[in-house]
Order: C-alpha cells, then sequence, then structure tokens
C-alpha cells in the first residue's frame, strides 16, 4: 500500500480503510459530497467538478459498502471515487464536452471507461472541466457552464488542459483517480501543473467508445492519479481491446511485468539532451537531479537524437487540428458564435490546413515512427521533462474573454507531441517544485504497448521527491 507523502490520500490507503472497517465507502461518498458543495462556494469557485449528482453518487457508494459488508467486493477500485473528463458519456450527465451548445440532453449510454469503472465498482463522483472541446492547453474554459479551474497549489493559475478538472480533482483530493483524453498532451500537461501522476497510453490501449472522436488520429485515453500504483491499478482494469473501438482490437495484452523490480539494474534511458534542455532554468535543474536519481538505481543514460523534431512537431499540429476540423464542420456551421474564442481562433487556423499538409504530415508520421522504432532497439525508454515551464498565472481578462496564447501552447505541448504523433505511451511524474511552490514533473516515453516500463520507471522516480506538498486547496476526504 502506498505512503501518505504530506498527506495526499491515495487509493491504497481508501481501501484500508475500508477493508479495515474504519470507513465505508458511504462515509467517504458524504464527505466528498460536502466538500463539492463547499468548492462551489469557495473563492474563488474550484470548478474541477462541473456536474455531480448527489443521488447517484450515494447510490454507488452503498452497494460498495454492501459488498464489503459481504466481503465480496469487485475489484481494487471498489468503492474509491473517481471522475471523467466531461468528453466522455457518463449516465446521467450531460455530454457537454466543455461547450454551452452540445450535451442539451442528460445521457442514456455510458462511455466504455465510464462503464468499466462501475463494473469495477467505483464512485463516480461526476464529470470533471474541460478546455472547450479539447482545443488549448491552459483549462481556460470562460463559458457559463463551466468557467475556470484553479490550480491547487495556486488559485491563480492555471491547471493545464484540456483534462484541467480532472487533474484538479485529483490535485485537491476530490478522488485518487480521474479519468482523461490527450490528443497534445491533454492528460500530461494538467497532470504536470497540478502535481500529479499522467498516464497517456498507447494509441488504441483504452478504449475511446463513447467520448467525442475530436481527433481520431492522435487522442489516448489515460488515467490521472495521485501515485504511479494507482495509476498502474486503473491501467490494468481499462487496457483491454473493445469491439466497438476498432483500433485497439489487436493489442498485445497489458501486463505490469517487474513492476515493483528492486532496481533499474539492465533499463537503458535514452536522453536527447539538447531537446531535453529546451525549458526554463528551475525545471531543467529539478529534470536532471531526477535522472541522476534513476542512474543511482543502476540504470544507465544513453545520448539519442530525435531527428526531425520540428518537421514532426508541425504535422502534429497538422493532424489534429485538421481532423477536428473535419469532424467539428457542422458545429461550424450551426454553433460558430456559441464558441469561446479562442475556439474560434483555433479552427479558423485548421481552415487554413490543405488535403496536401494532412497527407504530407501523415507521410512525417511515418518517418517518425520508424526512427523511433530505430531508437527503441537501443534503449528501453526516452526521458524529458514534463513541460518547459510551470503552470502561467491567470489574469482578469482570462475569466471574461478566455485566454488565447499562441505561444504558450506551442511551447507547453514540446515535449507531448511526439507520444500523439507516433501513438507511443508517455508518463508524467511529480518529482519537486519551483522558488513559486510550482509542481514541476519528468517524461517517461516508451515503445508502443509497453506501458509496463513505465511504470516500473514511474514508482522509482516517485521515491526521488523527498516530500509533498499539501496544495493550498485541498480536501481530506478521509476525514
Amino acid at each position: 500500500s502506498g505512503c501518505v507523502k504530506g498527506g495526499v490520500v491515495t487509493n491504497s490507503q481508501l481501501l484500508l480503510s475500508c477493508r479495515s472497517g474504519k470507513l465505508t465507502p458511504s462515509q467517504v461518498a458524504r464527505n466528498i459530497i460536502a466538500m463539492l458543495e463547499d468548492c462551489d462556494k469557495s473563492t474563488p469557485p474550484l470548478r474541477a467538478i462541473v456536474q455531480w449528482d448527489q443521488e447517484q453518487i450515494m447510490l454507488m457508494a452503498e452497494a460498495s459498502t454492501t459488498r464489503y459488508r459481504n466481503k465480496c467486493t469487485l475489484s481494487c477500485l471498489d468503492g474509491i471515487p473517481v471522475c471523467l473528463k466531461e468528453e466522455f458519456k457518463v449516465v446521467p450527465y450531460h455530454h457537454r464536452v466543455g461547450t454551452v451548445y452540445l450535451g442539451t440532453q442528460p445521457e442514456t449510454e455510458d462511455a466504455t471507461v465510464a462503464k468499466k469503472l462501475r463494473e469495477a465498482g467505483a464512485i463516480i463522483i461526476g464529470v470533471s472541466n474541460m478546455h472547450e472541446l479539447g482545443t488549448g492547453t491552459t483549462g481556460c474554459n470562460p463559458n457559463r457552464y463551466h468557467k475556470i479551474p484553479r490550480n491547487p497549489y495556486n488559485p491563480n493559475h492555471f491547471t493545464g488542459g484540456s483534462s484541467s478538472g480532472s487533474a484538479a480533482a485529483v490535485a485537491a483530493g476530490l478522488c485518487p483517480v480521474a479519468i482523461g483524453t490527450d490528443g497534445g498532451g491533454s492528460v500530461r500537461i494538467p497532470a504536470s501543473f497540478c502535481g500529479v501522476v499522467g498516464l497517456k497510453g498507447t494509441f488504441g490501449r483504452i478504449s475511446c467508445h463513447g467520448s467525442l472522436p475530436l481527433s481520431y488520429s492522435t487522442v489516448s485515453v489515460g488515467p490521472i492519479c495521485t501515485s504511479v500504483a494507482d495509476a498502474a491499478i486503473v491501467y490494468s482494469i481499462l487496457a483491454e481491446p473493445d469491439l466497438l473501438y476498432p483500433y485497439g482490437l489487436k493489442q498485445p495484452k497489458a501486463t505490469l511485468s517487474d513492476m515493483c523490480a528492486p532496481d533499474l539494474k539492465g533499463l537503458k534511458l535514452g536522453v536527447d539532451w539538447t531537446f531535453f534542455k529546451a525549458c526554463d532554468a528551475e525545471v531543467l535543474s529539478a529534470c536532471e537531479k531526477a535522472v541522476k536519481h534513476l542512474q543511482s538505481l543502476g540504470a544507465s543514460v544513453v545520448e539519442v537524437s530525435l531527428p526531425e523534431m520540428e518537421e514532426a512537431r508541425v504535422a502534429h499540429v497538422i493532424c489534429i487540428l485538421s481532423e477536428m476540423r473535419d469532424f467539428l464542420q457542422p458545429d461550424l456551421n450551426k454553433h460558430f458564435h456559441e464558441m469561446n474564442l479562442e475556439t474560434q481562433a483555433s479552427l479558423a487556423l485548421a481552415s487554413q490546413f490543405t488535403a496536401l499538409d494532412y497527407i504530407k504530415a501523415n507521410r512525417q508520421r511515418t518517418r517518425s515512427m520508424r526512427f523511433l522504432q530505430e531508437i527503441f532497439s537501443t534503449v528501453n525508454c526516452i526521458l524529458t521533462p514534463a513541460v518547459p515551464c510551470t503552470a502561467p498565472r491567470i489574469y482578469e481578462s482570462d475569466l471574461l474573454t478566455g485566454s488565447s496564447d499562441m505561444s504558450f501552447t506551442v511551447r507547453s505541448m514540446r515535449f507531448m507531441q511526439l507520444g500523439n504523433f507516433t501513438g507511443i505511451p508517455g508518463l508524467v511524474v511529480p518529482i519537486g517544485y519551483s522558488t513559486a511552490g510550482l509542481p514541476i514533473s519528468l517524461q517517461v516515453m516508451a515503445k508502443w504497448w509497453d506501458e509496463a516500463v513505465l511504470l516500473r520507471i514511474g514508482l522509482k522516480l516517485e521515491q526521488f521527491r523527498d516530500q509533498t506538498k499539501k496544495p493550498s486547496i485541498y480536501y481530506d476526504i478521509l476525514a
């Protein structure tokens, strides 16, 4: 079971409390409901969970409490509170995907991940805030249903996006597990900015069925959690083929092999130092120390060269925006003026790409995948900082009109795009804090379907951070 660091509650502690009978899922659920009410009233409001229903939460919690009493729990997630990004269909909530115009009726069918979490006995505490249509990396969403989620480490800073509310909910202690989607860093950026663990699975590994198919070739689903062990548990429950999601049908079986090996002997960690160093000084210093820590556990660092990164970066933008633009064509015709200004700007940019651009971008994808195949024949993983900077400030004007800072968007995705473009998995783990007290994370990427090695390295990375600073907004659901 995970140890408590600085009071952040992990899945394993909740399980121990429930198994020992010290606490029932119903009591935890009542605590959470009180806290959700409190979040909405606080100044400024946290805005992590944007839709929740007391009755739904209690129904799931009471069913779980009965299972614990009868010693017939369904999985390691039984009784564990989770939330899902609003991009997923979750009964009976509105599938708004961060907009004001989608999801006018309550959902009647669950996305595959929501269904699997219910079958595992998890308590879905609601759906979480997100950047409108997943089009940005700040999490800034000024519309009337969403408002701007706050970073629990400093409410005057952004959470990162687009899975903004998922990361904020986990960091603030409302639930140890949240589900996000990642097409350009949308799980890993907010997880990094909010100081929690984020895993982007291999493309196709976890079913996207029941989420809005904004960009079919770049988006992967993954968990955001308080600990690497929790991410491994959620991954092992969600990662399998789904007949309703053709891209993942041919995947090899998900394993957690060697995850708990005592050291990292024999592992080769690839680093392209020129690429690695393209970040703020504080971020670089923390990340270099974390790499040394992994070396001290027996891993060796191998210098690698990641070729054509600039071409890959541009090609990824062309792919994701062209696919979103294509999927959102009907919305552009009918609802353009109901979208946030930043979304309008992104989709206007997307309208400038041609079929030729898209074809060339996909040729670049084939090249980039081939380069990675060669690199992964010599190393087990590639290390980079997660994001080149810490979470940016929120300005008064952002609350009203939103924020559109293209240079920030481009910069925040620097270390993320390779994973989305080529489909390889990536894990971000918090490793420290800036002098201003904002979280800093390291990213580990591995070859397709090798999430197990990420989790193995991630467990060791977690030990590098000697203490966890408690966020300034934190709820103790075990209280």
